[in-house]
């Protein structure tokens, strides 16, 4: 450790804007299977005892979901349910027949599990976390531990870990946790998402963060993603400066979205509940650029009914009234399979029959999904706009479009999230109304590195060069034609990337609500023509730091307090 007031500095990726200074609570790491376990010799009795223990956890994540918040709520149920899936149950049976101890059966059960998930990328992959947390509870409990997770903040704190389980995530309090650390993770892990969500300042991937001893005083910038240990009282004074002028630079930012000449830059949110539109629509938004509805088909072993889905939209587009409602399409095939309609194993499930894809093999899926929009549009007249993901070709575009219209719907849009529906957007373009980039996707695209890979996390920099290039692509065919072009992205949150993105021509960014003020403000203080001239400039950058140094150089001094 330093010494005589000298302090050293952590460098991460930072996923929740915002600053705090604090002592560093470290989240105690999960107890490993025994290695000196006994092997099973009795297979069934060994079940039974297993069996009961992931009941006992499932019911005690139950029993956090039914006095959780709102947004937490849900996580801890997707856990409990993972607790109780019979198939992990059968991959422990297995184990246990092999001759492994109870808690190496457990785990062996799960790796196999979590390897099968991350093979197939996306939102199965985002669930590992939720599978290692299952296990971690089941062994502790074998062993006679206490179950692993954040210890009682008895004062405002720093939380440090290697990665935070969602179910742990989900139940911080702003009031005791001032921060969060972890050593892995990534810009659209759970702990990202949901720091972002609670307005906690975040810094994940800050490798060596956990060897600094609890009780270290340390001080977190969550915009550019770098941690202080023992910072000096100039240090702290200097971030707490910063905190007050981000927050003078937020107070009062309402209305719509534009430019500091009046450029309309349309700001809306991502939602993929009718309890998330429901929150969303009593925030200064503008509308939905993103309605995720695989929430209503995931885990399920037969497809939502017609009425189902019809009740579910329909709340949506009555929340929002008259402001827009973009819904994407059900996203799902090789990457998030669906029980009633899985295509079988693919070698390579994230270039396979996901998306579009899936829905012109099972129309049928699609078709009452369609069917259902029609209905509640009709019900409530919304600004109802239906996208289409994974569209790569004219081809599909047509297709889609065709049987959108013919139901009665009155926009159909596409998803660009292929590179070459940016290459060829004019052309796809004539035929649609509007697109969204998808720009988590477009970059692990573009850049062939899988967005739930820690480790390529610098290929996955959203200032990276190539891919504004992709995006300036897209936005030239969108000009061309005349058709609006919006991202859903994560990028779309990032103050500084926005001023990017309307330099590029997009005419919409959709976020997590909480990310709109800073977004909003950012806009209104430049000039249509200088966010044009700040894309140039990182553009021509050769790195993703030099692209963000670019655009800062240029951009007035209050972006920084933004970010």
């Amino acid at each position: 450790m330093p010494t005589d007031g000298e302090s050293r500095t952590f460098h991460g990726i930072g996923v929740s804007a915002g600053t705090a200074v604090g002592p560093l609570v470290v989240v105690t790491p999960a107890p490993k299977p025994a290695a000196d376990e006994a092997p099973t010799t009795d297979a069934a009795a060994a079940s039974a005892v297993v069996r009961g223990v992931l009941n006992d956890v499932a019911s005690g994540l139950e029993g956090r979901a039914a006095t959780a918040s709102e947004h937490a709520r849900p996580i801890l149920e997707a856990g409990a349910m993972m607790a109780r899936d019979p198939g992990l149950a059968m991959g422990i049976d297995t184990q246990l027949q092999a001759g492994k101890g109870l808690t190496n059966a457990v785990s062996s059960a799960v790796e196999e599990y979590c390897a099968m998930f991350e093979s197939l990328g996306g939102y199965m992959a985002e669930r590992v976390t939720d599978l290692r947390d299952v296990r971690d509870r089941a062994v502790a409990r074998l062993l006679g531990q206490p179950e692993p997770g954040v210890p009682t903040l008895t004062v405002p704190s720093i939380l440090a870990a290697h990665d935070l389980a969602p179910a742990e995530t989900a139940t911080l309090s702003t009031e005791t946790c001032l921060g969060i650390v972890t050593a892995a993770g990534g810009p659209t892990s759970h702990t990202a998402i949901l720091a972002s969500q609670l307005g906690i300042p975040a810094v994940v991937q800050a490798v060596g963060i956990l060897s600094v001893p609890a009780g270290t005083i340390v001080a977190i910038d969550g915009g550019v993603g770098e941690i202080t240990v023992d910072p000096s009282e100039e240090e702290q004074e200097l971030l707490q400066e910063r905190k007050r002028r981000r927050a003078a630079a937020l107070a009062g930012g309402t209305g719509h979205g534009a430019t500091k000449d009046g450029y309309p830059v349309a700001l809306l949110a991502n939602i993929g509940t009718a309890a998330d539109a429901r929150k969303a629509a009593a925030q200064p938004v503008e509308g939905v650029g993103l309605f995720r509805t695989e929430f209503l088909f995931l885990d399920r072993d037969t497809m939502p009914t017609v009425e189902e889905q019809t009740q579910t939209y329909t709340e949506v587009f009555q929340a929002f009234g008259d402001r827009r409602v973009v819904v994407r399409t059900l996203d799902a095939g090789a990457d998030k399979p669906l029980k009633f309609a899985d295509l079988g194993p693919e070698e390579n499930p994230a270039l396979g029959r996901r998306g579009i894809r899936l829905g012109m093999i099972r129309t049928d899926v699609l078709d009452v999904q369609l069917q259902a929009l029609a209905a509640a549009y009709q019900a409530t007249g919304a600004d109802v706009r239906v996208m289409a993901p994974m569209i790569a070709t004219e081809g599909e575009a047509i297709w889609f479009a065709e049987r959108v219209r013919a139901l009665g719907l009155p926009k159909v849009g596409i998803m660009i999230e292929v590179p070459a529906a940016a290459i060829r957007s004019k052309g796809i373009l004539y035929h649609v109304d509007f697109a969204s980039l998808g720009t988590n996707d477009l970059q692990q695209y573009t850049m062939a590195a899988d967005r739930m890979q820690g480790e390529l996390a610098d290929l996955l920099n959203p200032w990276e060069p190539a891919l504004l290039d992709v995006v300036a692509l897209a936005c030239e065919g969108g000009a061309a034609m005349g058709k609006p072009i919006g991202v859903c992205g994560e990028s779309a949150g990032d103050p500084g990337m926005a001023l990017v993105l309307a330099g590029l021509g997009v005419s919409s960014l959709s976020m997590a609500p909480g990310k709109v003020a800073a977004v909003r403000t950012a806009l209104s203080l430049h000039t249509l023509a200088e966010c044009q001239q700040m894309a140039a400039a990182a553009r021509v950058a050769t790195t993703p730091k030099a692209a963000k140094a670019a655009v800062l150089a240029q951009a007035d001094e209050v972006l920084l307090d933004l970010m």
